[in-house]
């Protein structure tokens, strides 16, 4: 039966830990120059409405890695926007390609390609979630610490698609999460109610230090997102003492990592001296989309 990835709770507890155990040992593979290639003559279809420099370069880059290849879609160069029904277009591509992966805003619009689709489909982004990203993030925490589990992770700033998401890995792992947004702006009521209703440690509060005391991984993200820039001036007044700067992040434990899944607005969110200082793991974790990706590639597409 076909698998999709459209949420973290797509997965259980004992799948996560084996993409990252999997992305782990790919990636020092692909250190080591090796070649693994068990997805010869399979092809991802990917179907991208926002602008995307990571998702599509680590995708494109992981396909090639492990032999298959890769169609890049605009919606704008498809029948899609000439308003084909999506679930013609699910049925066609299935015929076409082995996986498709998605890049857009509604959160509907994968659950509906998945319902009629055969092939696996993959969420590269919509509002409400990013799985490949958090499950990147906890591919780079596994690496610093060792683990994936007890452990204080903080989110400082918009309560978007990326809180979301820490919110689900929250739902699945054994990990305190401490959200920190403004009023107005927090995470999806949902999903807090269902991880109140099974007792996972999840806060959520309008205070950052809160967040940060004692945390062993920081992340935040921008505050206005793709499709949000018009509000950008209103969210800098709201957001601004959400800062990761020098002072948040000594209240955090010595050993604390930053992440933050990028790109950056500098100045805003994140300062320089963090971003680029010896706490950030920033660029090891946008490398870990490529071996985290692929590691899903090879499960989801392999069989």
């Amino acid at each position: 039966m076909k698998r999709d990835l459209l949420t973290i709770l797509d997965l259980d507890k004992a799948e996560i830990l084996n993409l990252i155990r999997r992305a782990l040992e790919l990636k020092e593979g692909h250190r080591q120059r090796q070649s693994h290639m068990p997805l010869v003559g399979k092809t991802l279809a990917m179907i991208f409405d926002k602008p995307s420099t990571r998702t599509r370069v680590s995708f494109e880059a992981g396909m090639a890695q492990l032999g298959g290849s890769t169609i890049y879609l605009s919606r704008g160069d498809t029948q899609l926007a000439r308003q084909e029904p999506l679930a013609d277009t699910a049925r066609v591509l299935s015929r076409y390609v082995d996986g498709v992966v998605i890049r857009t805003y509604e959160q509907q619009m994968i659950e509906e390609m998945a319902r009629h689709a055969s092939i696996p489909v993959i969420n590269g982004l919509t509002d409400t979630h990013h799985p490949c990203q958090v499950l990147s993030d906890l591919l780079t925490i596994q690496e610093r610490f060792g683990r994936v589990t007890d452990l204080k992770v903080a989110w400082l700033g918009d309560g978007n698609n990326m809180a979301n998401s820490w919110i689900t890995a929250a739902l699945r792992l054994d990990f305190a999460l401490y959200l920190a947004c403004p009023r107005g702006y927090e995470p999806d009521a949902g999903l807090l109610a269902q991880a109140h209703a099974k007792g996972r440690s999840v806060y959520l509060s309008d205070d950052p230090d809160r967040a940060v005391q004692d945390a062993e991984v920081i992340n935040t993200d921008v505050w206005a997102s793709m499709g949000q820039e018009s509000e950008a001036p209103e969210r800098r007044q709201q957001f601004a003492r959400f800062q990761v700067n020098t002072e948040r992040l000594q209240q955090a434990k010595p050993e604390a990592i930053i992440l933050h899944c990028l790109p950056a607005h500098r100045g805003e969110e994140i300062t320089d001296a963090v971003l680029d200082g010896p706490q950030s793991a920033a660029w090891d974790q946008a490398e870990n989309r490529l071996h985290l990706q692929k590691a899903l590639l090879e499960w989801l597409l392999g069989s």
